[in-house]
Formats: C-alpha cells, structure tokens, sequence
C-alpha cells in the first residue's frame, strides 16, 4: 500500500478550509457519490412504503419494508463490514453500487409481489455495511491532519441533508409513481459506480489472502480493539451514549404532534419536530468544525456530550410543538459538532488495518442502540405523558454523559495512544494487546478508522 503524506496541522493552526477538503478531486468524487447514494436510499425508502401499502393495503407490511433497510445492520453489520478489509476498497464500493442499482431495477418491475420486493430490499441493503466500510475505511488516504476531520464534517451533515431531501424528494414522486422514484434511485447508483471507478485510486487491500483466518475471528478482532483500547473504547461510549438520548424526539415525533400539534396541524408538526435535528447536525457540525481550531474542538467534546441531553430537559414543561423543534434542533448541534470530532480522533488513534471492522462495530452500535431507544421510550410513553419520558430521559442522559465525561482520558493518554497508533504503521507484525493504547495486527493490515 502507498504510504500517505502527513498532513497534520499543529494545535496551533486554524481550522481547515472547506477549499482545502474540495480541493482534493479523490475527495470530491466519493464525496459526490456518498450524497447522490444517500439521497436515492431515502427517496427509496419513502417509494417502497408507498408501494408495499398501495398493494397490500397493510400498515404493517408498508413498516416492514421501511425496517428491512436496518436488519442488515442489526444481524450483520460488523461481519459484513469486514469483507471490506479483504477486497479493494474501490472495487467494493462498485460492486456495491450495481448490486444495489440492480436490485432497485427489479423492485420497480410492475407486478412484483409483497415478498419479493421486502426480499429484494434486504438483498439490496446487505450491500450499504461493506460499502459503507470501504468508503470510511478509505477517508484517511485521501484527507490526512484537519482536513480529515473538516471532511468528516461535511460528510456526516450531508448525510443529514440528504435525509431531509430524499424524504421531501421521495414522498413527492412515490404519490404519483413509485416506480419513477425507485428507477431514479436506481440511476444513483449506477452514477455513483462510474464516479467512484473513475474517480478513485485503485488501492490493493489492507489483508492479503495470505493473512486471512476466518470472517467471525476477523469481526471479533474488531469488537477486541475497539472496546480493548481505553482511548477507542472512551470515544465509543461517548457515540453510543449521544445516540441513546439523541434519537428520542424523532422517534416520538408522530404521537408527540398528535397530542400538541395545535393550529400548526398533525402533519406539520410531526414533520418540523422530525426535521429539527438533522438540521440543528448540519448546522453543528459545519460551524463548529469551520470556526473553531482544532485544539479548540477537542476541548469542546466534553462540554458537548454534556450540552446535548441537557436541552432535552426542559421537555419536562410541555412545550408546543415548535418549542420541541427547537429543542431537537439544539441538541442535534451539540451532536453535530461532537461526532466529527469524535470521528477525527477516532481515525488518528486507530492502529493500521482494522478501519473497516472498526467502522461495522460502530455503525452497527448505533443503529442497534437508536433503535433500543426509540423502543424503550415508546413502552414507557404508553404508561407516562411523552414530555416526562422525554425530559427524564434526557436527565438520565446527562448523568450518564457526566460519567462519560469524567471518565474521559487525559490529553496525555489520548496523544501516547494517536503517537503508539502512527507507530504502528511501521512494524506491521506488532501482536495485538487489549490493554495496550495502540498495536498492530500480526496479519499485516494497513488503515484507520472513521466511526461514521
């Protein structure tokens, strides 16, 4: 594998640019790809719903559809994720995108029964955990130093935005013609294929077939750095436990505007109570990483765990609608600024050749604990009013970040841990240590890691 240059900034120096991130034509490409991906998976979601229900009439069987985009994450995320490590990162991400390209071409095939279009779905979406840990796997060698971070940024908000848009997109279309919608996500892919083939260095992968052992191993390996190294592990808690509280007002939005919906209109109020924090992420996660320096972001990680529950709070007082939106929206700023920082650090003290399976761990985590949360908060709104599950949640939620923050490593363990991670990359048969702050596998794989 070629060696990167190092394009690390000092504490000191402001924050990259987004010209400097848009300057990389690599960059560009994947990152053009990803949102044209995203944007064609919601507008997807939103046809198939509309399709499942026009035929069979079934609330039931139109959510089964919507949740089967999820299953492969919840049942396989982390071991499909590290097939990634095994092949070409470029020519998973292809692969990917045709198979999901052609899956989409047979469910807009008219006449297809309900089976096989929640078949087909299932079928498409196994391919998003190994794209999706090619393309975080693949970050670092095209950004390097701040850039990496400010990208991840962009990334991550875009993926927000695309979720407003393909949503906004998708319902629109799939009221007249969920096939339109679903060949338009099918074009997506196809589109993202060529520009990830053409667009992208072909790099050899991180594992030969050499120092392959088995897939399950493989994953396991995985779960033993991430959760064995204090400084991934603290960065891990500190994801999942945003993810716990963060998730909750969305995923009550629809019995929330039913009871406080008011002149704005059920429909209204679910949408801006749903819409609110992606876009309080975008804005957090643009702003912070384009004004502050990066000394100065990591010194927010803390304050920003804390922030994020804590204005959840006053949910306790039964604000109307637009208040919640409100609400929603600042804690997903406080979310939106955290994550890329979180993701930045992440990567830089990760030991080489484990980003895929580190990025399946994560990935998989947080879905698995959104939708924990939206489970477990929906049984006890069955019980309570939804203002006090969602304000007591979210004071359980500060405790728990006030834990997480105290248990936050020292700047001196989190640089020996990035320095013992960049070591690494020079002694590619170090043994793996579970305690250690950073080693390298003995299968002499290469990379870092993004949580997202």
């Amino acid at each position: 594998m070629e060696a990167t240059v190092p394009d690390e900034r000092s504490a000191q120096e402001g924050p990259a640019t987004f010209r400097d991130v848009f300057s990389q034509a690599e960059f560009r490409a994947l990152f053009t790809a990803n949102v044209l991906s995203w944007i064609g998976d919601y507008l997807a979601k939103a046809a198939v719903t509309v399709l499942v229900l026009r035929e069979t009439h079934s609330v039931a069987l139109s959510a089964a559809a919507f949740a089967a985009s999820y299953l492969p994450w919840l049942i396989g995320g982390p071991l499909l994720s590290a097939l990634a490590e095994r092949y070409r990162y470029r020519q998973v991400m292809v692969a990917c995108d045709l198979i999901r390209m052609a899956m989409m071409l047979l469910v807009a095939l008219p006449g297809m029964p309900p089976w096989a279009v929640l078949a087909l779905i299932f079928t498409a979406t196994l391919a998003n955990p190994p794209s999706q840990a090619a393309r975080s796997a693949l970050m670092p060698h095209i950004l390097t130093g701040d850039r990496l971070v400010v990208g991840l940024s962009l990334s991550t908000s875009s993926g927000q935005a695309a979720q407003v848009v393909g949503y906004l997109i998708g319902a629109g279309i799939a009221s007249a013609s969920p096939a339109i919608a679903l060949l338009i996500n099918a074009a997506t892919f196809a589109v993202s294929a060529a520009l990830v083939r053409f667009g992208l260095r072909d790099r050899p992968p991180t594992m030969t077939a050499a120092h392959r052992s088995h897939l399950l191993r493989e994953t396991a390996q995985g779960f033993r750095l991430v959760f064995g190294r204090p400084v991934l592990r603290a960065i891990a808690v500190l994801v999942f436990s945003a993810m716990v509280f963060s998730i909750v007002p969305e995923g009550l939005a629809a019995a929330w505007a039913a009871q406080r919906s008011g002149n704005l209109g059920t429909g209204v109020a679910q949408a801006v109570i749903m819409a609110a924090n992606p876009v309080g992420f975008i804005l957090g996660g643009l702003l912070i990483g384009r004004l502050f320096a990066p000394a100065r972001r990591l010194a927010l990680i803390r304050p920003l765990a804390i922030l994020a529950p804590a204005v959840l709070v006053p949910a306790l007082l039964d604000p109307p609608p637009l208040m919640v939106a409100l609400l929603a929206a600042a804690c997903g700023f406080a979310v939106g600024g955290l994550i890329p920082m979180a993701n930045g650090l992440f990567v830089r003290a990760l030991p080489e050749g484990y980003r895929a399976r580190a990025f399946g761990v994560m990935a998989s985590g947080m879905q698995i604990i959104q939708g924990a949360a939206v489970l477990a908060t929906g049984a006890l709104a069955e019980r309570f009013t939804i203002p006090v599950v969602v304000g007591a949640w979210s004071v359980a939620g500060v405790i728990l970040m006030l834990v997480a923050a105290a248990a936050w490593p020292h700047p001196q363990t989190v640089e020996a841990a990035v320095e013992a991670a960049s070591a690494a990359g020079h002694n590619p048969h170090s043994p793996i240590r579970a305690g250690a702050p950073a080693a390298h596998p003995s299968v002499g794989e290469r990379s870092r890691q993004a949580v997202t």
